[in-house]
């Protein structure tokens, strides 16, 4: 099933003001469970899971930015 241009950058939206905020506190809560690791360790880890949570959402997020292509050009 492909999103449209519009149901992509709601949910794109959607998921960067509500989505991301959520997954950035889930993952300062599951490092804060352990004891804290050096900082290079912490920094790798944070980059991971910052990489992590975008993976699912490439088709989303892929030409959001850019002009919607079904409008037509009057």
């Amino acid at each position: 099933m492909a999103l449209s241009y519009k149901t992509r950058r709601r949910l794109s939206l959607l998921i960067l003001l509500i989505g991301l905020p959520l997954y950035i506190g889930a993952a300062v809560f599951l490092v804060s469970l352990f004891d804290r690791p050096g900082v290079l360790l912490e920094l790798a880890i944070y980059v991971g899971l910052g990489i992590l949570w975008a993976l699912p959402f490439r088709a989303v997020f892929r030409g959001v930015g850019q002009a919607d292509p079904e409008a037509r050009d009057d």
